[in-house]
C-alpha cells in the first residue's frame, strides 16, 4: 500500500511520498487460537518513534527490546490482529523479527523496500521487493 502526500498547492508531487509498505511475514505470528497471520503494513518511522522507546525501562535492561518497541509502533496492521503491540512483537519467530527489523531499516533509511539482485544461473539483473507484497496497489 502507498500513501501519497499531496504539496503546498494541493498538486501530487512527481516522487510521491510512500509511508506506509505492505509485507508477507516469512512464517506469521500465531495467536493464542492457532491462527496464522502473515500480511501487515509498515508505516514510515517518526523521530518520536525512536526517540520515546528508548527512555522505557525495558530498554535500559535489556538495549535489544528497542527493536520490539519500534516494531510494536510501526507495524499498523498483522492478519485481524486488533492491535499490534509488544507483546506480539514478542510472539513473532526470530526469522519474522528479522525480516521486519530488515524491513524497517530498508524502508527508514534507504527509502524503498527494493533489492537489486541478479540471477546466479544467466547474470540477468532485477530488482525484487523484499516487502513481499505489491507496493503501488491499494
Amino acid at each position: 500500500m502507498r500513501n501519497a502526500s499531496l504539496s503546498a498547492s494541493g498538486q501530487n508531487p512527481a516522487a510521491a511520498l510512500t509511508t506506509e509498505f505492505s509485507f508477507i511475514l516469512p512464517r506469521g505470528y500465531v495467536d493464542e487460537s492457532g491462527t496464522v497471520h502473515r500480511e501487515g503494513r509498515m508505516r514510515l518511522a517518526t523521530a518520536r518513534d525512536e526517540i520515546l522507546p528508548q527512555r522505557d525501562p525495558r530498554v535500559r535492561e535489556n538495549p535489544s527490546y528497542l527493536s520490539v518497541l519500534l516494531l510494536a509502533r510501526v507495524v499498523s496492521h498483522l492478519g485481524s490482529v486488533a492491535q499490534v503491540n509488544p507483546g506480539i512483537m514478542e510472539g513473532l519467530f526470530a526469522s519474522d523479527l528479522a525480516f521486519l527489523q530488515d524491513l524497517y531499516r530498508r524502508i527508514n533509511q534507504d527509502g524503498h523496500a527494493d533489492v537489486n539482485v541478479s540471477c546466479p544461473s544467466c547474470k540477468h539483473e532485477f530488482t525484487v521487493d523484499t516487502a513481499g507484497g505489491r507496493l503501488g496497489g491499494s
